[in-house]
Parts: C-alpha cells; structure tokens; sequence
C-alpha cells in the first residue's frame, strides 16, 4: 500500500515595512519614502535574512515604504528573490492579506509578505495559535515597524486559514540591534 506523499512544511514570514519619513507633507502615503531610521532598520533586517534560505517569493505592498524595505532585503542574497510589487496590499486588511496567500501556488514553499498594519499584525495575531507565548506575547500589543514574525505552516496554501501552523520566530530591528527603531 502506498502512503500519501507528505508535504513539506511551508513557512510564510510577515514583515512590515520599516520606519517611513514624514518630512514632505506634499507626498501622497502611498510615495513617502523610509527615513534614515528606516533604513537603518533595512541593513539590519538584511543581516538577519543573509543568515536564511532566500524566499521562493515575495508579495510586496506598492507603497514606495515598502519597495524600499525590499530592496534592502533583497541584498542580503547573490540574487534577489522573486517579487510581485502588489496594488492590493497597499494598507490591505488581515482577510485580504490572508486571501491574497491562499491564492499562492503550491510550488512556492516559503513566502515573504510585505506590508502595513494594522493588517498585518491582525494577521500574525490570528495565525499565532501554536508557538513560544514569549514571541506571542510579545506582539500581542504592538507589531512595529520593521517586525518580522515567521510561521512554519503544514498543508497548502490555500488552507492556511485551517492548516496546522506555529509561530518560529518574532524579531524587531530594537532586537537586531537598533534600539532608534521602536515607534510605529
């Protein structure tokens, strides 16, 4: 008898963009670019994902914010990861957020999503069942700017919001090193 072939965990990573700059009142949200902070908090965010396997894709919010956050991620690897630069995650909320991963092919088993709150920390606060209550805890009230929470998820993607998952890993650029980086 032949068993079912397994799937291979997958693991879905949450980061909201780092510090943005409010300096030019004539910028629409959308346009306003990150602030030295930000950038700042990009190189660090960048030296902790040198240290894993690149992502197989990135969804990106369209916000220059955002952009500008994964440029500084895509340094961290010899070739930068596949990117889809996405109108729909633009301040998107926690359900849009969730069905733009369900609609993910099968093919990519580690995913990056990069955003706004407050979408994605409702999205990490419903996803964070299983985990260290430490990390949950932690992000429980506060989700900064430039946070990275990671999950490790059994079964596709489409079944995500039923799926068994547990949070592996909450980390701020405070805790990389950056303690300018705490506000919203």
């Amino acid at each position: 008898m032949t068993r079912p072939k397994e799937e291979k965990p997958r693991v879905l990573a949450l980061l909201r963009h780092t510090k943005s700059s409010w300096r030019d009142s004539e910028l629409g949200d959308r346009d306003r670019p990150l602030n030295a902070r930000g950038h700042q908090a990009g190189r660090l965010l960048a030296v902790h994902f040198a240290h894993q396997a690149p992502p197989d894709l990135v969804l990106c919010s369209s916000a220059l914010r955002a952009r500008e956050t994964f440029a500084h991620i895509a340094q961290a690897y010899s070739a930068a990861p596949p990117v889809l630069i996405e109108e729909g995650l633009y301040l998107a909320d926690a359900r849009a957020i969730m069905q733009r991963i369900e609609a993910v092919p099968d093919r990519v088993s580690t995913l990056l999503v990069i955003g706004h709150n407050p979408g994605l920390h409702e999205l990490a606060s419903m996803l964070a069942q299983h985990g260290k209550r430490r990390d949950r805890d932690r992000f429980a009230t506060k989700f900064p700017t430039g946070a990275l929470v990671n999950f490790r998820i059994a079964g596709r993607w489409r079944d995500i919001a039923h799926a068994p998952r547990a949070l592996t890993s909450y980390v701020t650029p405070r805790d990389l090193g950056d303690a300018a980086e705490t506000d919203d």
